[in-house]
């Protein structure tokens, strides 16, 4: 592989624009450079996650999402490329189905808090959630493969159970949100 990137100050992005597949040029703000950024936030929220002391078996399949999620970056920056496949969703639910079944059901929602690992994770969750909802802005104007917003969607629902067994290590009762205005209406 050549030098991709051997020049990093290129200064063509002083215009507020910057380039996509196809020798296109888009403003830096638009739907698809919002959504290209914030799956690029999310992956650097991943790293952080990471970063921190993580169960080998969780840090394993992040490690194999990021690489997924620079293919998913790469084929909203070149729209005539499908680099996110339904098998890619596949692996995410059967991973979703093995490491939730090591949790117990939930009877309440979940504060997002814990130890560094943990919130980062959370953070990563988060911004998972509004990468997705960045693609579904940029469908209602341009033909999006499904399989990014359902990928998405899904990594979402890992991140979570993620969330939940990091919360456990660190402490093995999460803490549970309390509405004290429902309690009072009971």
């Amino acid at each position: 592989m050549g030098n991709r990137l051997s020049k990093l100050a290129t200064k063509t992005g002083d215009d507020g624009t910057t380039g996509i597949g196809g020798n296109k040029r888009l403003a830096k703000d638009s739907a698809r450079i919002e959504a290209i950024g914030t799956v690029d936030e999310l992956n650097a929220t991943i790293g952080m996650t990471c970063s921190q002391p993580v169960d080998d078996a969780v840090k394993l399949v992040l490690n194999e999402v990021q690489h997924k999620l620079f293919d998913l970056g790469g084929e909203l920056a070149m729209p005539d490329y499908r680099l996110v496949e339904e098998a890619d969703v596949v692996k995410l639910d059967e991973w979703l189905a093995q490491f939730n079944a090591q949790l117990p059901p939930l009877k309440e929602f979940v504060l997002p808090k814990g130890d560094l690992a943990t919130t980062s994770c959370h953070l990563a969750r988060t911004i998972c959630r509004r990468a997705e909802r960045r693609v579904v802005t940029l469908a209602r104007d341009e033909s999006i493969n499904d399989c990014v917003r359902i990928y998405l969607n899904r990594l979402s629902d890992l991140l979570f159970v993620f969330c939940r067994l990091l919360a456990r290590a660190d402490n093995p009762t999460e803490e549970m949100w309390q509405s004290k205005k429902l309690e009072s209406n009971e």
